[in-house]
Formats: structure tokens, C-alpha cells, sequence
């Protein structure tokens, strides 16, 4: 049984336990809130830019001219992963649960005869998806989210998947991300990003339908030039997604942690405040037993 002492450093130890937790449930409320403020602000930009290659796709002659990033190839052999997890942990099933769908994915995809490979985004999808699957691993990337989320570097890494994708080393690309729905709930999302998914750019008009604008240069060159951009404005968007649900998760995790640390300090004090009244009693019976001895 623990000394009075032992009982007495444990509470003091889970009181500042909790005191973490409290301080890191704060800290994650205040950037979750920022986190949606960016990424409220980014949407009408997105939108407008699909608006706009929706509408360039419709005064297209022929759909020679649409470009491989938007129609892709013919071939759906080689599926690539693109996995975003975060860099940190203490954040509850965040990122287990998005390593957990790739790997279920990948396993579903292969069963069909199809040949995976990954893109990890972050340390925590590296760390587990390099233990099992690192022979299939092409890229991996860290520290892309820091304490701002910066733009120049998401456009690095869709660059970096433009070359792969034109280099042929993947046909289809499949974004896996936590969606944001509440500061309690998120949803393991898996999406299409490369070639652009289709359902995504229905034409505002329809295919050869004359324009009331003029194009200078031409549909394809100016398709060629904003596709890269929506792909970058979109995974930044997915990233603002992910980094909400991360925060949310983390404010939900922590103040559940700083319950249980309540609970922990509640339930030894009731064990430290026993064993100090055995003591007691205890002594009490030697000197009453060593009075009536004398």
C-alpha cells in the first residue's frame, strides 16, 4: 500500500497534469477558431476559380483540347494516396483514424488488382505508413504545418504532384483528410484530386456553346495556367479542413483528459484521506494500548 507521502506527490503530479491539459484544451479552442476564420475566407475565392474553368470547359470545341489534368489518362492502374495527417499527437483518433482508412483503402485497392502508392503529409502518416508500407512510399513531407499555414509551400507539393502525375508515376490521385463538421466531430474523407474529378466541373455550358467573352490567349492555354492554381487552392483548402479538425480533436481529447485528471485527483484524495485515518487510528490504539500496559 502507498505511504501518505507517495499519495501526496501522485495528486500533486496529476493537479499539474491537469493544468497542462486545461492550458492545451485553450490554446487548440483559440486556433480552432482561426482555422475556420481561414478557411471561411478562402472558399469564395475557391469557388469562383472552379466558376471560372467550369465556364472556359463549355466553349471548348472538342475535348481534344481539355487537358490531361481534367480528362487524366486512359489507364487507372497505379493509385496514388495522398495522406495528410499532422506532425503532433494529443490530439485523440485524428490521426489514427485517417492512417487507419488509407491503409484499409490501399488494401481494397490492391484486392481489385491495382497497383498503391503513397504521398505522405506529415510525421504521424510517415512514422506508421513507413513500418508497413514504406516500399510503396514515393514522397514524404514534414513541417508543411507550422504555425501558419503557408500557401507557397502547398503549391510546392502540387507541383510535386503535376511532375509525378506527368511523369506517369501515378494515374489517379486520392486525397485522404479529416473533414471538419464540429469541434466534436470529424469525418475520414476520401476524395479524387488528380485528374480534377469531374463531378466537380460540369460546364456552365455546354460543350462548343458560343461565349460572350473572347479569349486572349487561347481556352487551353488559359485551362493549362488556372488548373495548377485550383489545384493548389483546393489542397489548401483540404489542409485549412485538416487542421480544424486537428485542433478540434485536440480540444476534445484534452478536455476529456483534464475530466479524468479530475476524477484520478478525486478518487486519490478519498484513498489519501483514508489511509491518513488508518494511520491515525492506528496510532491511537499503540498509546492507549501502551497506557494500559503501564
Amino acid at each position: 500500500m502507498p505511504s501518505l507521502k507517495d499519495l501526496k506527490n501522485r495528486i500533486k503530479g496529476v493537479k499539474s497534469t491537469q493544468k497542462v491539459t486545461k492550458a492545451m484544451k485553450m490554446v487548440a479552442a483559440a486556433k480552432l477558431r482561426r482555422a475556420k476564420e481561414a478557411q471561411e475566407a478562402s472558399k469564395p475565392y475557391s469557388t469562383r476559380m472552379l466558376y471560372l474553368i467550369k465556364h472556359i470547359l463549355g466553349t471548348l470545341e472538342n475535348e481534344v483540347d481539355t487537358p490531361a489534368l481534367l480528362k487524366g489518362t486512359d489507364k487507372d492502374d497505379i493509385v496514388l494516396l495522398l495522406v495528410v495527417s499532422s506532425d503532433r499527437g494529443l490530439c485523440g483518433a485524428f490521426n489514427s483514424s485517417i492512417i487507419k482508412k488509407s491503409l484499409s483503402y490501399a488494401k481494397e485497392l490492391t484486392a481489385q488488382g491495382k497497383e498503391v502508392r503513397f504521398f505522405c503529409v506529415g510525421k504521424k502518416a510517415v512514422e506508421v505508413i513507413s513500418k508497413y508500407q514504406s516500399d510503396k512510399i514515393i514522397f514524404t513531407v514534414t513541417g508543411v504545418v507550422g504555425k501558419k499555414l503557408d500557401y507557397i509551400k502547398i503549391k510546392d507539393l502540387v507541383d510535386k504532384l503535376i511532375e509525378l502525375f506527368e511523369a506517369g508515376k501515378f494515374d489517379r490521385c486520392m486525397v485522404i483528410y479529416n473533414h471538419f463538421l464540429s469541434a466534436i466531430a470529424q469525418q475520414v474523407t476520401c476524395e479524387q484530386f488528380l485528374p480534377v474529378d469531374n463531378s466537380m466541373l460540369e460546364p456552365v455550358h455546354k460543350q462548343g456553346q458560343v461565349s460572350a467573352y473572347e479569349f486572349e490567349p487561347s481556352q487551353t492555354q488559359i485551362l493549362d495556367s488556372l488548373i495548377p492554381k485550383h489545384l493548389a487552392v483546393r489542397l489548401y483548402y483540404i489542409f485549412l479542413e485538416n487542421i480544424a479538425s486537428e485542433h478540434g480533436s485536440r480540444m476534445s481529447a484534452m478536455e476529456n483528459a483534464t475530466q479524468n485528471a479530475g476524477e484520478m485527483i478525486g478518487k486519490l484524495t478519498l484513498v489519501y484521506n483514508r489511509t491518513r485515518q488508518a494511520a491515525i487510528t492506528k496510532e491511537l490504539i499503540e498509546i492507549i494500548s501502551g497506557a494500559q500496559a503501564v
